[in-house]
Order: C-alpha cells, then structure tokens, then sequence
C-alpha cells in the first residue's frame, strides 16, 4: 500500500481528499503548514507528496524546492488555486512532477497519482549520478565516492553536499544552507553549518591535494573542482 503526504490547510478539501484516497487503497497523511510537513516526514517514509502552494510558515513552492535538494525521484503533485501558466512554470522549476488546478475532480487526482507513481516504480536504466572532478554521488542509491573510493555519510552531511553540488560552484550562504538542508526557521547556532561543512572537508578532501570545499570568507560555502 502507498503512502502519500498531503499538505493542505483547507480542513475540508483535506478531509475530502484523504478520505477518496484511502477509499482507493492509499494511506494519506495530513499536514496543513510547511513546517509540520517536515516533522511528518521523519516520521514516515513516503511514495508520493502532494503539495497546496497557498499555506502557512512555508509555502508549497518552498517545500517542493527543499524536497528536490534531497530528494531527486519521489513524485510531487501541486495542488493549487494558482493557475496562470508563470504558477505552473514556477512550480516545475522548483522540482514538480505534475500540477492540478482547484477545484479539480478526486478521479483526476487519482488518475495523475497512479501514472506518477507507475514511471517512479519503473528501474532506470542508467544510474543518475553527480559529478565534481572525481567525486560522485549516486542519487538512486545515495551513495559518495572519491576516486573510486566509498565515502561514509551520515543522513545530514550527504544532504548537505548533494545541496552545494547542486549549486554548481556558486556560493552559498550559512542562512541558505540553513534553509534548505535545516528546518526554514534555524534556531541551532549556524555555527553548526561550520561544523558540518568540517566533517565534510575531513571526509571529502582530507586525503587527497586536491581540495573540492571552499570557504569564500564573509559570504559562504562552494563546491568546485577546478
């Protein structure tokens, strides 16, 4: 049985909609603020999240963005009053899978979950993998390695990295990072992302000359190879 996450902060179209969606076979859990769907998902491991834009603390968008900067495969579906074609188009580029205009019909919703969740079960025949001279991170598989050697990462540090090599060498700020590797509303000292960002040069560049973190002094974190 899958299990979806929804976030939702109208109390009766939540209700509507995990009510079909468990009549359909799904369990459905129910989140109506950004910063409960976080909590919600420590808790549980999920197939699909479904996403309002509109909601409190932190918004659909937001959600999507931080999702995708860990998370490359879960299908996400917006749920939203928005439907100008810049609405849709910002929410594809912030990692949406697919996009549904309110007041849609539960059929519908169910129909796109199921095709989303058909292409996610089907295996890729090529690993995805990301690059930076010879480090190498396997998305599928969530694994690091460096020159051909494995790299042990706890949860926390291999979302970091996959973050600043997603940026592509720009730099990072502390509050960014903080924003989207830690909870939106940081309260940990962001020294901690110093001391992060430290496991990481002890694992990533401290065996080898050439080193791939970089600190630029007053304004963040990069991650580059030449």
């Amino acid at each position: 049985m899958s299990r979806l996450l929804l976030l939702e902060d109208d109390p009766i179209l939540s209700r509507e909609v995990s009510t079909f969606l468990t009549s359909k076979g799904f369990e459905c859990d129910c989140v109506f603020d950004g910063d409960l769907f976080f909590r919600q998902l420590g808790l549980a491991t999920y197939e699909a999240y479904l996403l309002d834009i509109n909601v409190p603390k932190l918004n659909g968008l937001d959600v999507c963005k931080r999702i995708r900067s860990a998370d490359s495969t879960t299908p996400i579906v917006m749920l939203t009053a928005y439907g100008e074609i810049q609405d849709k188009f910002d929410a594809f580029q912030h990692g949406a899978d697919d996009y549904l205009v309110k007041p849609f019909h539960l059929d519908e919703l169910y129909i796109r979950i199921m095709a989303l969740l058909r292409r996610s079960s089907q295996p890729q025949e090529k690993t995805d993998l990301l690059k930076v001279a010879d480090l190498e991170l396997d998305l599928t598989e969530m694994k690091v390695k460096r020159a051909g050697r494995s790299i042990e990462l706890t949860p926390k540090e291999y979302q970091l990295l996959l973050f600043l090599v997603k940026a592509k060498g720009r730099t990072v700020s502390k509050q960014t990072i903080a924003e989207a590797v830690w909870d939106i509303h940081f309260e940990t000292s962001l020294n901690t992302i110093e001391v992060y960002i430290n496991f990481l040069r002890k694992k990533i560049d401290k065996d080898h000359d050439k080193k791939l973190i970089h600190t630029r002094p007053g304004f963040g974190y990069f991650i580059s190879g030449e």
